[in-house]
């Protein structure tokens, strides 16, 4: 779901200032304490025993974006009759991670990982997160929680568990290399179907209403001192190695709520606000948006090769306001158990090396497939993790936003003076200043005049702070 990933391979000089501003401003996390990084690169030489199925004999791969080494997931798919079979394995942080200990105190302080351009906040040491608890195809074993999801031929989940595993990564592949080889034909068995289920899981969503909007990368490009900013256009396997995430949450939270126990990832359904919001965004990307389609369908005709299309998929990312985590034990809260975006109930599960709340949800999955209590150290925890994610995700997503704000003032720092034409997406009570999206390069900004809603205007660019990362136009 939306998170949104900027890539530079250094950070500009004139922005420097303005990020350390932010790391200052959100308590960014930095290097780790030493007490915990020694109790990382203790733990990383063993963890502690447990009674483990051994599953060397699946062949799962990673896939990630380049370069990377947290790696949560590995995946296999099968042919089961007129069905499938996922295995999916998802790294056992709690092996390596003490409950109460310098580590497991240091990740609540973090709640997840942040990301920058040039650099990110780990929630565990690497010695734990980018190597020992991390599923590296390097020849050793690695403990997991192996997920088992079986499918019936149009891809609906008839069954799920999940147990604690011995697995061993066969291939760490990036997203680009299993495009090729799926689009050369030479892809294996597995990423075959993988393929298949991810086209199979798609249409479901589709048919149910939901949307999984996969927001684009954005990466800072430089020809001398000018600097552009644009998206990253994201491949098919992304969005089809994303539904065997998906399908692991939506399994994980349906497993919660049958025992009564557990974290569910909640959103309200879209109000129509956001939803106005965004057609006004569309007209002023130029992108027809029919008055009797839907927002998942509309979601589903933008093409992400093209940079306006990409503009518009991270745009939309306003309808995910009011995310939440609820937590239960004993018996099921009353109000909204669904995420509104998905169209179904949901729990994040697939991430427990970058993000906190994913260990609580795999180890009262296993406790419960497995008809054991579920650990009291999970269930002490549950009624603060709401609060504490949401601090974390607040922080995150102030990051996130605060470096693109950086950015686009740098790629219009030279451009001060020009008009712009842009339309209006959102406008202050007495009709006075409002906000205005540029179709080039895609920004959206503070306009001052006199504004309304939907129209197309030509506005000055006032002024562009690199340090402050604010930018600001006015009607011309």
């Amino acid at each position: 779901m939306p998170a949104r990933h900027i890539a530079a391979p250094t950070v500009p000089a004139p922005i420097q200032a303005g990020l350390q501003r932010l790391r200052d401003t959100l308590q960014v996390p930095a290097d780790f304490p030493a007490d915990v990084t020694a109790a990382a690169q203790v733990a990383a030489k063993g963890p502690r025993p447990a009674d483990r199925a051994d599953r060397t004999d699946i062949e799962l791969v990673t896939i990630d974006p380049e370069g990377s080494m947290d790696l949560d997931q590995a995946v296999h798919v099968a042919k089961n009759g007129a069905g499938y079979t996922v295995h999916y394995a998802i790294a056992d942080v709690a092996a390596w991670v003490d409950p109460g200990g310098p580590i497991d105190a240091e990740a609540h302080r973090r709640g997840q990982t942040f990301y920058a351009p040039d650099a990110r906040a780990m929630l565990h040491p690497p010695a734990l997160s980018e190597s020992a608890a991390s599923l590296l195809a390097d020849g050793h074993p690695r403990p997991a929680l192996l997920w088992t999801i079986e499918l019936d031929a149009d891809g609906a989940q008839t069954s799920a568990r999940v147990e604690r595993s011995l697995v061993a990564s066969r291939a760490r592949l990036s997203y680009t290399e299993v495009q090729a080889d799926l689009d050369a034909g030479t892809a294996t068995d597995s990423l075959h179907l993988l393929e298949i289920v991810g086209r199979l899981r798609q249409t479901l969503e589709a048919q149910r209403g939901g949307v999984s909007l996969e927001t684009p990368e954005q990466e800072i490009t430089a020809d001398g001192d000018d600097w552009r900013l644009e998206f990253r256009a994201s491949l098919p396997i992304e969005g089809w190695n994303a539904q065997i995430s998906l399908l692991t949450g939506a399994a994980a939270a349906e497993m919660m709520i049958a025992g009564k126990v557990g974290i569910l990832r909640t959103l309200p359904p879209a109000e129509q606000w956001g939803i106005d919001k965004l057609r006004h965004t569309a007209k002023g990307l130029h992108i027809p948006w029919p008055g009797a389609l839907s927002y998942p369908d509309f979601i589903r005709t933008l093409d992400p090769t093209k940079p306006t299309h990409q503009a518009m998929m991270n745009a939309s990312t306003v309808l995910f306001r009011g995310a939440a985590y609820t937590a239960f034990d004993g018996s099921l809260p009353s109000g909204n158990l669904v995420h509104g975006a998905l169209a179904m109930r949901y729990a994040h599960a697939t991430a427990p090396l970058r993000r906190l709340v994913d260990r609580y949800v795999g180890e009262t999955c296993v406790a419960l497939s497995s008809g054991t209590e579920v650990p009291q150290w999970v269930r002490a925890e549950l009624p603060g993790l709401p609060a504490l994610m949401a601090d974390s995700d607040a922080r995150a997503k102030k990051y996130e936003r605060g470096i693109v704000d950086l950015l686009e003032a740098l790629v219009l720092s030279n451009r001060v003076g020009q008009t712009f034409t842009g339309t209006v997406v959102e406008v202050d009570r007495d009709g006075t200043d409002g906000k205005v999206v540029i179709a080039d390069p895609a920004v959206e900004a503070r306009v001052t005049g006199r504004v309304q809603l939907g129209a197309e205007v030509s506005v000055t660019l006032v002024s562009a702070d690199t340090t402050a990362g604010t930018v600001q136009f006015a009607v011309a």
